[in-house]
Protein backbone atom coordinates (compact mmCIF):
# COMPACT_ATOMS: atom_id res chain seq x y z
CA UNK A 1 0.00 0.00 0.00
CA UNK A 2 1.30 3.39 -0.94
CA UNK A 3 1.88 5.30 2.25
CA UNK A 4 1.34 8.58 0.47
CA UNK A 5 -2.35 7.70 0.24
CA UNK A 6 -2.68 8.75 3.83
CA UNK A 7 -1.56 12.26 3.13
CA UNK A 8 -4.30 14.88 3.39
CA UNK A 9 -6.25 16.39 0.63
CA UNK A 10 -3.02 17.63 -0.92
CA UNK A 11 -2.57 14.60 -3.09
CA UNK A 12 -6.00 14.68 -4.59
CA UNK A 13 -5.60 18.37 -5.18
CA UNK A 14 -2.79 17.76 -7.65
CA UNK A 15 -5.32 18.25 -10.39
CA UNK A 16 -5.55 21.90 -9.45
CA UNK A 17 -2.72 22.46 -11.88
CA UNK A 18 -5.29 21.88 -14.61
CA UNK A 19 -7.30 24.95 -13.79
CA UNK A 20 -6.92 28.70 -13.94
CA UNK A 21 -8.28 31.28 -11.58
CA UNK A 22 -11.65 32.71 -12.59
CA UNK A 23 -13.60 35.77 -11.40
CA UNK A 24 -15.35 35.21 -8.07
CA UNK A 25 -19.11 34.69 -7.93
CA UNK A 26 -19.25 33.13 -4.49
CA UNK A 27 -22.19 33.41 -2.17
CA UNK A 28 -20.08 32.34 0.76
CA UNK A 29 -20.34 34.79 3.69
CA UNK A 30 -16.56 34.98 3.63
CA UNK A 31 -16.21 38.20 5.60
CA UNK A 32 -18.24 36.84 8.52
CA UNK A 33 -16.35 33.56 8.52
CA UNK A 34 -12.99 35.27 8.37
CA UNK A 35 -14.03 37.40 11.33
CA UNK A 36 -14.86 34.27 13.35
CA UNK A 37 -11.64 32.45 12.56
CA UNK A 38 -8.71 32.71 14.93
CA UNK A 39 -5.43 33.34 13.15
CA UNK A 40 -2.69 32.14 15.50
CA UNK A 41 0.94 32.16 14.28
CA UNK A 42 1.24 28.51 15.32
CA UNK A 43 -1.61 26.02 15.48
CA UNK A 44 -1.33 22.29 16.12
CA UNK A 45 -3.82 19.55 16.80
CA UNK A 46 -5.04 16.07 16.09
CA UNK A 47 -6.52 14.84 12.85
CA UNK A 48 -8.58 11.75 12.14
CA UNK A 49 -8.85 10.90 8.47
CA UNK A 50 -11.17 8.37 6.86
CA UNK A 51 -11.08 7.55 3.18
CA UNK A 52 -13.98 5.62 1.74
CA UNK A 53 -13.03 4.10 -1.59
CA UNK A 54 -15.70 3.33 -4.14
CA UNK A 55 -16.24 -0.41 -4.27
CA UNK A 56 -14.59 -1.09 -0.91
CA UNK A 57 -16.69 -1.70 2.20
CA UNK A 58 -13.96 -1.01 4.75
CA UNK A 59 -12.65 2.55 4.86
CA UNK A 60 -8.99 3.45 5.23
CA UNK A 61 -8.43 5.23 8.51
CA UNK A 62 -5.45 7.17 9.74
CA UNK A 63 -4.73 9.59 12.55
CA UNK A 64 -1.97 11.87 13.67
CA UNK A 65 -0.96 15.44 14.32
CA UNK A 66 -0.80 18.54 12.21
CA UNK A 67 0.77 21.95 12.66
CA UNK A 68 0.16 25.10 10.64
CA UNK A 69 2.88 27.72 11.03
CA UNK A 70 2.15 31.11 9.51
CA UNK A 71 4.70 32.10 6.91
CA UNK A 72 6.36 28.67 6.95
CA UNK A 73 4.01 25.85 6.11
CA UNK A 74 2.18 22.78 7.27
CA UNK A 75 3.42 19.66 9.02
CA UNK A 76 1.22 16.60 8.62
CA UNK A 77 2.39 13.70 10.82
CA UNK A 78 0.51 10.43 10.37
CA UNK A 79 1.02 8.31 13.48
CA UNK A 80 -1.33 5.39 12.70
CA UNK A 81 -1.54 2.98 10.96
CA UNK A 82 2.14 3.73 10.32
CA UNK A 83 4.31 6.78 10.90
CA UNK A 84 4.88 9.18 8.05
CA UNK A 85 5.49 12.91 7.92
CA UNK A 86 4.75 15.46 5.22
CA UNK A 87 6.18 18.96 5.38
CA UNK A 88 4.60 21.40 2.99
CA UNK A 89 6.04 24.83 2.36
CA UNK A 90 5.50 27.36 -0.39
CA UNK A 91 8.45 25.87 -2.26
CA UNK A 92 8.21 22.12 -1.76
CA UNK A 93 6.55 19.02 -0.38
CA UNK A 94 8.82 16.68 1.55
CA UNK A 95 7.79 13.22 2.74
CA UNK A 96 9.80 11.75 5.61
CA UNK A 97 9.88 8.08 6.58
CA UNK A 98 11.57 8.33 9.96
CA UNK A 99 14.63 10.52 9.47
CA UNK A 100 14.85 9.62 5.80
CA UNK A 101 13.53 11.86 3.03
CA UNK A 102 11.38 9.52 0.93
CA UNK A 103 10.09 12.09 -1.54
CA UNK A 104 10.72 15.73 -2.37
CA UNK A 105 8.75 17.79 -4.87
CA UNK A 106 10.24 21.18 -5.70
CA UNK A 107 7.97 24.02 -6.79
CA UNK A 108 10.64 25.29 -9.16
CA UNK A 109 10.43 22.10 -11.20
CA UNK A 110 6.93 21.02 -10.17
CA UNK A 111 4.66 24.09 -10.41
CA UNK A 112 1.78 21.96 -9.17
CA UNK A 113 3.43 21.90 -5.76
CA UNK A 114 2.87 25.59 -5.22
CA UNK A 115 -0.79 25.31 -6.20
CA UNK A 116 -1.31 22.29 -3.95
CA UNK A 117 0.29 23.99 -1.00
CA UNK A 118 -1.64 27.20 -1.43
CA UNK A 119 -4.92 25.31 -1.48
CA UNK A 120 -4.00 23.13 1.49
CA UNK A 121 -2.99 26.14 3.57
CA UNK A 122 -6.25 27.79 2.63
CA UNK A 123 -8.29 24.74 3.60
CA UNK A 124 -6.67 24.38 6.99
CA UNK A 125 -6.81 28.08 7.73
CA UNK A 126 -10.29 28.59 6.29
CA UNK A 127 -8.85 31.24 3.98
CA UNK A 128 -11.85 31.51 1.72
CA UNK A 129 -10.36 34.40 -0.19
CA UNK A 130 -7.77 32.07 -1.65
CA UNK A 131 -10.22 29.25 -2.31
CA UNK A 132 -12.62 31.62 -4.02
CA UNK A 133 -10.30 31.90 -6.99
CA UNK A 134 -10.82 28.21 -7.79
CA UNK A 135 -14.25 27.31 -6.44
CA UNK A 136 -17.84 28.45 -6.46
CA UNK A 137 -19.27 28.25 -3.02
CA UNK A 138 -22.19 28.69 -0.71
CA UNK A 139 -22.40 28.64 3.03
CA UNK A 140 -24.04 29.82 6.20
CA UNK A 141 -23.04 31.26 9.54
CA UNK A 142 -24.67 31.17 12.94
CA UNK A 143 -23.54 32.48 16.29
CA UNK A 144 -20.67 30.04 16.83
CA UNK A 145 -20.18 28.00 13.70
CA UNK A 146 -20.16 28.11 9.93
CA UNK A 147 -20.21 25.73 7.00
CA UNK A 148 -19.19 26.09 3.37
CA UNK A 149 -19.66 23.93 0.28
CA UNK A 150 -17.19 24.42 -2.56
CA UNK A 151 -17.54 23.30 -6.15
CA UNK A 152 -14.69 23.59 -8.65
CA UNK A 153 -15.28 26.21 -11.30
CA UNK A 154 -14.08 23.99 -14.15
CA UNK A 155 -15.40 20.59 -15.20
CA UNK A 156 -11.94 19.06 -15.36
CA UNK A 157 -11.24 20.05 -11.79
CA UNK A 158 -14.62 18.81 -10.60
CA UNK A 159 -14.01 15.47 -12.29
CA UNK A 160 -10.66 15.18 -10.60
CA UNK A 161 -11.47 16.21 -7.03
CA UNK A 162 -15.23 16.63 -6.73
CA UNK A 163 -16.68 18.90 -4.10
CA UNK A 164 -15.38 20.05 -0.73
CA UNK A 165 -17.29 20.83 2.44
CA UNK A 166 -15.81 22.73 5.37
CA UNK A 167 -17.23 23.19 8.85
CA UNK A 168 -15.76 25.26 11.61
CA UNK A 169 -15.99 27.89 14.26
CA UNK A 170 -12.88 29.62 15.55
CA UNK A 171 -10.97 26.90 13.70
CA UNK A 172 -11.73 24.56 10.82
CA UNK A 173 -13.34 21.48 12.39
CA UNK A 174 -13.72 19.20 9.41
CA UNK A 175 -13.06 18.85 5.68
CA UNK A 176 -15.00 16.43 3.49
CA UNK A 177 -14.01 15.80 -0.11
CA UNK A 178 -16.48 13.95 -2.32
CA UNK A 179 -14.56 12.95 -5.39
CA UNK A 180 -16.25 12.47 -8.73
CA UNK A 181 -15.16 8.84 -8.88
CA UNK A 182 -17.10 8.07 -5.71
CA UNK A 183 -14.27 8.20 -3.18
CA UNK A 184 -14.83 10.32 -0.09
CA UNK A 185 -12.21 11.67 2.31
CA UNK A 186 -13.22 13.01 5.70
CA UNK A 187 -10.76 14.80 7.96
CA UNK A 188 -11.79 15.83 11.48
CA UNK A 189 -9.61 18.17 13.53
CA UNK A 190 -9.57 18.28 17.33
CA UNK A 191 -7.45 19.12 20.39
CA UNK A 192 -6.34 22.39 18.82
CA UNK A 193 -3.48 24.17 20.58
CA UNK A 194 -1.87 27.46 19.68
CA UNK A 195 1.31 29.34 20.54
CA UNK A 196 4.93 28.28 20.83
CA UNK A 197 4.10 25.45 23.22
CA UNK A 198 1.75 23.80 20.79
CA UNK A 199 4.57 22.42 18.67
CA UNK A 200 7.15 19.93 19.96
CA UNK A 201 10.87 20.50 19.49
CA UNK A 202 10.92 17.61 17.03
CA UNK A 203 8.19 19.23 14.97
CA UNK A 204 9.77 22.68 15.11
CA UNK A 205 13.06 21.25 13.87
CA UNK A 206 11.41 20.15 10.63
CA UNK A 207 10.78 23.76 9.57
Amino acid sequence: MNKIKYAPAALSLAALALTLAQPAQAVVPAAKIQAMLAKPPIMCGRFDQTKNLAGMKKPLASEGRFCVVAGKGVLWRTLKPFPSTLRLTRDEIVNYQGDRVAMRLDARTEPTVRVINNVLFSLLAGDLGQLDTLFDGEGSVDANSWNVSLKPRQAALEKAIGTIKLEGGSYVKSIVMNEAGGDRTTIVFSAIQTGEGAMSKEEAALF
